[in-house]
C-alpha cells in the first residue's frame, strides 16, 4: 500500500479513535448511559487507536521513526488490555488497579515514549526544532494529548478503602483533553506527505 495512503488511513483511525474517546468521557462525567455503555464507546474507540498504531509501524517500516511507532502501537495493545478488562463485574480495587489501572498506566508510559521519540526524530535531534513544521505539530499535539491521558491515568487509581478512583473528574476531563488532543494530530497528520510519497 502506497505511503500516502497507509497515513492517511493511520490519521483517519486516530481522528475516530481520539474523537470515540472524547465522547466516553463526556458520557462518563455528564452520567450520559450506564458504565457499560461507556466501556462500549472507549473499546471502539481503542479498536481504532490501535489500527492507527499498527498503520504507523507500517508507514514507518524500518525509517527512523521506527521506534516511536512501535512504541505507540504496543501502548494501545496495553490499553486494550485495559479497555476489555472494563467489562468485568465486581472486581475488587485491588483486581481493578492491576487488570485496568496497571496496563492503562503502562500505555501512556509508551505514548510519553513514544512522543518523545517522535519529537526528537521531526526535531533532527531536538524537540524543539522548529515549529513551523507540520510534523512537529503532529507529535506535539499528540504529546500534549499523552500528558492528559497520563494524569487521567494517575487519577484513575482505584483507592481500597473507598472502592472509587483517587479523582473521577481528573479522570473524565484529562481524557476527554488528551482524546481531542489525539483526534486534532489525526487531522494533522492527514497533510502530512510521507517520505516515500509521490
Amino acid at each position: 500500500m502506497a505511503p500516502t495512503r497507509v497515513n492517511a488511513l493511520a490519521g483517519v483511525s486516530f481522528t475516530i479513535g481520539g474523537t470515540l474517546f472524547a465522547i466516553g468521557a463526556l458520557m462518563a462525567q455528564l452520567g450520559l448511559g450506564s458504565v457499560r455503555d461507556d466501556a462500549v464507546v472507549y473499546l471502539v474507540g481503542g479498536v481504532f487507536f490501535s489500527l492507527g498504531g499498527y498503520l504507523s509501524v507500517l508507514l514507518a517500516g524500518r525509517g527512523p521513526g521506527r521506534l516511536s511507532a512501535v512504541v505507540l502501537f504496543v501502548g494501545t495493545l496495553f490499553f486494550a488490555v485495559s479497555l476489555v478488562a472494563a467489562f468485568a463485574s465486581g472486581l475488587t480495587p485491588r483486581q481493578s488497579n492491576g487488570w485496568i489501572w496497571l496496563p492503562d498506566m503502562a500505555g501512556c508510559v509508551c505514548f510519553l515514549v513514544s512522543g518523545r521519540l517522535a519529537l526528537v526524530e521531526v526535531g533532527r535531534g531536538r524537540i524543539w526544532r522548529v515549529v513551523d513544521d507540520l510534523e512537529w505539530w503532529v507529535a506535539g499535539v499528540n504529546q500534549l494529548g499523552s500528558i492528559l491521558f497520563l494524569l487521567a491515568g494517575l487519577a484513575a487509581f482505584v483507592r481500597p478503602a473507598t472502592s472509587a478512583p483517587l479523582n473521577e473528574a481528573l479522570v473524565n476531563w484529562g481524557t476527554f483533553g488528551g482524546a481531542v488532543c489525539f483526534a486534532v494530530a489525526g487531522i494533522l497528520q492527514l497533510r502530512v506527505r510521507p517520505q516515500g510519497s509521490p
